[in-house]
């Protein structure tokens, strides 16, 4: 059967690798980051025990990629593991997030796992996650620990005992934490060196400053308060995350303790506040929160961003103008990635990209990509926001222009599909659908079309759907099901074959008709399981039989690779003579394809299968195949049988180039059949035209 392309180019790295090499992938990836890790802080452990701990922790990082369906959590209980064993230096964290993120983007036994960027990402976020949480309670816990200590330590100082106040020096003077003590007002009275280098001051600069002048504006009211609260009693200590402002103005996040100092009476004297620097951490942070959200080639918002951003904006929107969505599918990116390689795809994608922003540069828009090679805008529309159809034609001129990769020129058209001012209570998911299925529609008539969303339209094509999606259940509950008519002789009225179709006996519908069933099958892909299955069910209904058995083929099952041995096995099981069947092969299929129809057409013929062209008729190449394939029957397209049904009796145009084909095909030696005979004028005017055999409703039901 046709294999469906991958999103991306195959490289030679994503084939099957033996469990050895998987194992050697495994083991470099752990030693690398042991030694990168080991490089930001002190390890209490030899080298190789480092190896084997993050060993352990690797193959917990690779199950969670696998994860099916995907969850980050476990993902978390590694940034907690790394806190734990000590790996916990000032860039510790980035190490691990940049070798993590580069080695499983590359590891061989990944590249097949689906969306693995972002699953790469979401892992990512959630290990830092863990790290975050992990160092904050460590933090705490040293702060307590720290305070505890600090406090014992000054209340010895105050009782003038002179060992108690060496060892609160010691704390104050050696410890990694920012360390101050103030008076009751805030203002500084003695700071340690992590505290200056952590704000930037230095020692003397503290002088004449307060806690309050080191604290954000936003936060000076809530740590004025909670001073109060302690100096009241009403609190024992404060710990809190909170925005702290270095000599420059530079924003520090910070874990901030303080507690409250009593003299040897009892009474309030000093605060002793903690600050442990969290700005690095929160920057990473905030790092992942932005790729997590943002397409890692183009930079713009992804999916999810634009979900959340479509909520936010149609319950905002201005109701006179509303907004309007553009969701766009550019039509030769396989052609450029199947044929220049994943290098100029990419270029392409991040030209489309920008291009996109110039265009909405002057709007209240947001542009995402929302998956391979589909984009979305959402505009917030004002009074002199371009109409539609003016967006549309700049966008079409605009990607119109080369992008040059190599020396190559290399451009893209796109489909859009558009949905214009929708209500306001419209659901983000339904106005995604929505204006999926509008450029769906578009594209069925081919590049670089475009249309917007038609309600009316937009209901046929959600029942459409719908049914389409019940098509497997149906087939397997026996509503799908063969139905047979015959192939007549037109001159005589004998029945000569039998054709096998499907057919639904739908419970609302009624019965719905081998056309309407393939073109179903065709959009969910059960056409070609259902094809073979037709197929083998008609030979093991007609293998005790005596006439001849025609089955129609799609274009997807006629190119299928695979068709030739499905056919010949299905004969070889049922016992059908090769000679008793006939396969009916459209003529689209020989056009489109790149010569596998025609090349399983030529075998199969040998094997003295008989073959029909079907819809024949329609152009000028269908002569050529007639001629240079082993081909028995032509079957007049349908479309021309009910054209001709419509002028007959005139003298039409249509009637003596049909009486030509027929003539034509005849001197080539070759039979011709006509479906679609429904009535006797038309039975009559076919026999006069010589055509050979006929199928309809005018001739009767098989019993």
């Amino acid at each position: 059967m046709t294999i469906p392309l991958p999103d991306r180019p195959l490289h030679s790295a994503e084939l099957e690798l033996s469990p050895e090499a998987l194992e050697r992938a495994r083991v470099r990836l752990a030693r690398k980051w042991a030694y990168l890790v080991s490089k930001t802080t002190y390890i209490p452990m030899a080298q190789q025990e480092i190896e084997l701990r993050l060993a352990e922790l690797v193959d917990v990082v690779i199950a969670t990629v696998r994860t099916e369906p995907f969850s980050a959590e476990r993902a978390t209980d590694v940034g907690t593991r790394l806190v734990e064993l000590n790996f916990a230096g000032r860039t510790s964290l980035r190490r691990t997030v940049e070798i993590l993120g580069k080695s499983l983007l590359g590891m061989a036994d990944l590249l097949r796992v689906d969306r693995l960027p972002e699953r790469v990402v979401g892992l990512l976020g959630a290990l830092t996650s863990g790290y975050v949480e992990a160092v904050r309670l460590s933090i705490f816990a040293q702060q307590e620990n720290l305070n505890r200590a600090l406090i014992k330590a000054a209340q010895d100082a105050q009782r003038n005992s002179k060992a108690s106040e060496a060892r609160f020096d010691e704390v104050f003077t050696s410890s990694n934490s920012g360390i101050a003590i103030t008076d009751l007002d805030g203002a500084f009275v003695r700071t340690n060196a992590a505290l200056s280098e952590i704000l930037d001051y230095g020692a003397e600069e503290f002088e004449g400053l307060t806690l309050f002048d080191v604290i954000a504006p936003e936060d000076v009211t809530f740590v004025r308060n909670a001073l109060r609260d302690l100096a009241d009693g009403k609190a024992e200590r404060l710990r809190q995350r909170r925005t702290m402002l270095g000599k420059d103005g530079e924003t520090v996040q910070a874990h901030l303790a303080i507690s409250l100092l009593r003299d040897g009476e009892d009474n309030p004297n000093h605060y002793v506040v903690i600050v442990g620097d969290d700005t690095e951490l929160t920057l990473l942070q905030g790092q992942l929160s932005h790729q997590s959200l943002h397409d890692v080639l183009t930079g713009l918002p992804n999916r999810q961003f634009f979900t959340t951003r479509l909520e936010r904006v149609l319950r905002h929107a201005d109701q006179t103008f509303g907004v309007t969505m553009y969701h766009l599918d550019l039509d030769a990116f396989s052609v450029i990635a199947n044929g220049l390689g994943g290098q100029a795809a990419e270029a392409l994608l991040k030209s489309v990209a920008e291009r996109l922003r110039s265009i909405f540069a002057g709007e209240s828009a947001m542009v995402a990509r929302l998956g391979g090679d589909e984009f979305g805008v959402l505009v917030q529309n004002e009074a002199g926001t371009p109409d539609v159809v003016r967006t549309v034609e700049q966008i079409n001129e605009v990607l119109a222009e080369p992008l040059y990769v190599g020396g190559n020129g290399v451009a893209s058209s796109a489909c859009i599909g558009v949905v214009h001012r929708p209500p306001a209570d419209i659901e983000p998911a339904e106005l995604l659908r929505l204006a999926d299925m509008t450029l769906r529609r578009a594209k069925r008539n081919g590049s670089r079309q475009w249309g917007v969303h038609d309600p009316e339209q937009s209901e046929l094509d959600r029942a459409r759907f719908g049914l389409a999606a019940t098509m497997p259940g149906a087939w397997e509950s026996g509503e799908v099901g063969v139905h047979s008519r015959p192939l007549v002789r037109l001159d005589g009225g004998r029945t000569v074959a039998v054709e096998v179709l499907l057919r639904w006996e739908h419970p609302e519908l009624g019965q719905l008709p081998h056309s309407r069933c393939v073109e179903l099958a065709e959009q969910i892909g059960l056409v070609m399981p259902l094809g073979t299955w037709l197929l083998r069910s008609a030979c093991e209904s007609m293998a005790d039989r005596q006439l001849p058995l025609g089955v129609g083929l799609t274009p997807y099952q006629a190119a299928d690779p695979d068709l030739v041995g499905e056919v010949l096995q299905v004969l070889e099981d049922t016992g059908l003579d090769p000679a008793q069947l006939q396969l009916g092969v459209p003529v689209r299929a020989l056009l489109s394809d790149c010569g596998e129809a025609a090349d399983n057409l030529a075998v199969l013929a040998d094997t003295g299968i008989g073959i029909v062209l079907d819809d024949f008729g329609t152009s000028a190449a269908d002569l050529a195949f007639m001629e240079d394939l082993p081909v028995r029957g032509i079957r007049v397209a349908s479309s021309l049988v009910r054209l001709q049904a419509e002028r007959t009796g005139r003298g039409s145009s249509i009637d003596r180039a049909l009486t030509e084909l027929v003539s034509h095909v005849h001197s080539a030696g070759i039979a011709v059949v006509v479906g679609c005979i429904d009535t006797p004028a038309q039975l009559d005017w076919w026999r006069g035209a010589g055509a050979d055999f006929g199928l309809g409703r005018v001739f009767p039901v098989l019993s």
